[in-house]
């Protein structure tokens, strides 16, 4: 086999490992949204988050890994819709945001 053989391997091969990633983050940051907005008694809209940005980025230990944003709404009244977003920095939660409340969840 030579090069040009493996490289739709290898490059299948990496689509399905980012595929499964995005897939295992995005449950961990639909985890955290539904966190947040339980303990502060918000009701979470949608039942889901999106993908808003994907970056590169290095965590604490220097390694380059991918920082993912994601967007979700919520309600604090019942009656209205607000925006909130999860930041992750690979697998790890990195801040939890919703708007009109002051501190951020970690």
């Amino acid at each position: 086999m030579t090069v040009w053989d493996l490289l739709p391997i290898g490059l299948l091969a990496a689509l399905a490992w980012y595929w499964m990633d995005s897939l295992k983050a995005r449950e961990a940051a639909l985890l955290s949204a539904r966190s947040a907005c339980a303990l502060r008694h918000f009701q979470l809209l949608d039942e889901t988050v999106s993908t808003e940005r994907t970056r590169l980025a290095r965590n604490a230990n220097g390694q380059v890994v991918l920082r993912r944003v994601y967007r979700f709404e919520f309600s604090d009244t019942g009656d209205n819709r607000r925006p909130g977003s999860v930041v992750m920095l690979g697998r790890e939660v990195e801040l939890v945001q919703l708007a009109g409340v002051l501190e951020a969840v970690k």
